[in-house]
């Protein structure tokens, strides 16, 4: 039971964070172009790349914590049925250049935003290692 309660307060946490920063940057950009989905789309791409290659890799981490963070954070901080109807309203509106761009930048920046995710914590992770070493 416990699982389920850290798994659904992470994803409360990560739905909020969604929420305010889409409507932070929609505020701030009025425009047709679902800036604040693709942001935070991109940023839960590297979010998970990076916990998966350097927090998840500590041991002392509960596997509920991992899912916690991984399924109820970012999962629930990304979005994927709201790019997606996005994406079908641009086209609805005939927006058609609109919403190609803004499905090429969602999957090519979402891959190289967890590509940089993994990236950066493989090097965190190794630098780690190789101080932890030099300690000995």
């Amino acid at each position: 039971m416990q699982n389920y309660i850290l798994l659904g307060l992470a994803g409360a946490i990560g739905s909020l964070s969604r929420f305010f920063l889409g409507t932070t940057v929609h505020f701030q950009f009025p425009y047709l172009f679902p800036l604040g989905t693709l942001l935070v789309n991109l940023i839960g791409c590297f979010l998970l790349g990076w916990m998966t290659t350097f927090l998840f890799q500590f041991n002392k981490l509960h596997p509920s914590t991992k899912a916690a963070l991984g399924t109820g954070l970012i999962g629930s901080f990304t979005t994927f049925s709201t790019f997606s109807v996005e994406t079908i309203e641009l086209i609805r509106h005939s927006e058609w250049l609109t919403a190609f761009l803004y499905m090429i930048l969602s999957m090519t920046g979402g891959l190289f935003m967890s590509w940089a995710g993994f990236k950066t914590g493989s090097y965190q992770w190794n630098r780690q290692h190789s101080v932890l070493e030099d300690d000995v």
